[in-house]
């Protein structure tokens, strides 16, 4: 009875992370089609303010719940107000200003190159990650599958080359910000849901400031695109953040950024479904090839039994721990503000506990020298 008793606590266990997994892909996924719906009545930088409003509110209320303050320092602040713009006021406005002129699943599938410009910063900016011959390979493909949505054979024939452009500079901004995010704050002492907190906030004050100047008050609130902005802040920023860390907290940060890859499936489907946008053949087979590059650079190390990892280059080992923490956009793990490297996209070094183990090879050392001492007494 007891057996029987702890393995359907497993099984609700695994169907609840499972389930939350997929309403965070769905939330994210439907965050393009509200951000185009919004965009129909309101101005760009007005639907991204309300987004960033209505998402902070939510993580307030989480954040009152738990008792948790906002952070302290006066760094600690301005690394927050930088991260607010790469992560979240930047990103959210291009994305809004794209899909004045291209087609929300067109934006999804942009979303998705976000690990691919991960991957090739990553290369330039962290001198601790080697890149592998697999994880090379996956830029290379991703980038085809992008050349393939975009149709290049074409000449781009049909395609609007600024909003595209405007897609995945705000693809490109999320990994910048997550880069920036693991230099500055990946030590700091505060919670995962305050420092959230306190960069939400610095953007939406950014964007308060910032749409007053380039828009002016709408003449008119139409419904659906007022709840569309709404569902986008609540849903789409403030709920999926605190989902997103859940997931990172239960099952780690591997398993948690795998919703990036159903993202731009469903931000497909919902814009072809319920908002009647043309597909060509293209589309849907250079998403595929994006999400299999991206699969490629996000790969890891083979992990043996004893829970180490060996890197493919240097033959060093790396434990591979827990994970202190977790980090985004709409359907990467990227939105928030990682508490430690393991929240950052896997750009070629192996994660854990946010650090690389110092033995450097030393078991294979210590058997060398096992070995020679061996032979010298017999």
């Amino acid at each position: 009875m007891s057996s029987s008793g702890t393995s359907s606590s497993l099984s609700l266990r695994a169907l609840d992370w499972r389930l939350r997994f997929g309403v965070l892909s769905l939330v994210w996924g439907f965050s393009f089609l509200f951000m185009k719906v919004g965009t129909e009545s309101f101005a760009p930088f007005q639907v991204t303010l309300g987004r960033l409003v209505f998402g902070t509110a939510v993580v307030a209320v989480a954040m009152a719940v738990k008792r948790e303050r906002l952070p302290r320092g006066a760094w600690t602040w301005v690394h927050l107000a930088v991260a607010g713009f790469l992560l979240n006021a930047l990103p959210f406005s291009l994305f809004a200003f794209s899909e004045l002129t291209i087609p929300s699943s067109l934006a999804g599938i942009c979303n998705a190159t976000s690990p691919l410009w991960g991957m090739a910063l990553s290369l330039v900016a962290l001198s601790e990650d080697r890149p592998t011959r697999r994880r090379v390979a996956g830029l290379g493909i991703g980038f085809l599958g992008v050349l393939t949505v975009l149709g290049v054979w074409q000449g781009f024939h049909g395609l609007d080359v600024t909003g595209t452009a405007l897609a995945l500079l705000a693809s490109l901004s999320y990994p910048i910000g997550w880069i920036y995010v693991r230099r500055t704050l990946a030590g700091s002492s505060h919670s995962h849901l305050s420092l959230t907190g306190g960069q939400l906030l610095l953007a939406t004050l950014q964007l308060a400031v910032v749409t007053p100047i380039f828009t002016s008050v709408p003449s008119s609130f139409p419904a659906f695109p007022l709840l569309a902005v709404v569902a986008l802040g609540v849903l789409g920023t403030g709920l999926a953040f605190l989902i997103q860390y859940d997931l990172v907290a239960e099952v780690g940060p591997t398993t948690a950024q795998m919703v990036t890859y159903f993202t731009p499936v469903i931000a497909t489907a919902a814009g072809v479904a319920l908002l009647g946008e043309s597909l060509s053949w293209s589309t849907p087979v250079g998403a595929a090839i994006v999400l299999a590059g991206a699969a490629l650079t996000q790969s890891r190390p083979k992990t043996t039994p004893g829970g180490t990892a060996r890197t493919a280059r240097t033959g060093h080992t790396v434990r591979t721990g827990g994970t202190a923490g977790t980090s985004t956009t709409d359907g990467t793990a990227r939105t928030g503000v990682p508490n430690a490297v393991d929240s950052a996209p896997r750009t070629g070094t192996t994660r854990g506990t946010g650090t690389t183990s110092p033995t450097d090879g030393t078991a294979e050392q210590s058997a060398r020298r096992s070995a020679v001492r061996q032979k010298a007494t017999t």
